[in-house]
């Protein structure tokens, strides 16, 4: 499990955004985090774990609205946080990036 933040406003890396990581068994089954971690400078959340076996859907939560802060001059973020939710595959490797704007975000499966 893996990802990235882009700030398409900006054209650079989105650093300084925390990220935790849910996972559930089954389409009705209850949310568990299982981890946290922040972008580095390049926009890498490094250190996110493996969901645990048997999950069969994901969650990646960007807690974006400081970051937004920070380059608005104080302003608040227009969405404050981003939650993403998608099927896991066992076995396959789950890239989710996402790009980031100021009034809008867009999410990819990536490689």
């Amino acid at each position: 499990m893996s990802t990235h933040v882009l700030d398409t406003a900006t054209g650079r890396p989105a650093e300084g955004v925390a990220v935790e990581l849910s996972a559930r068994s089954g389409a009705d089954g209850p949310w568990t985090a299982c981890g946290t971690s922040v972008t580095d400078a390049d926009g890498r959340c490094r250190g996110l774990p493996a969901p645990p076996r048997g999950t069969t859907h994901a969650r990646l939560r960007f807690d974006v609205g400081p970051y937004a802060a920070r380059g608005t001059a104080g302003r608040e973020a227009f969405f404050p946080e981003v939650s993403v939710a998608f099927a896991v595959a066992p076995g396959e490797h789950h890239h989710v990036p996402l790009l980031l704007s100021p009034f809008g975000y867009s999410v990819y499966r990536g490689s």
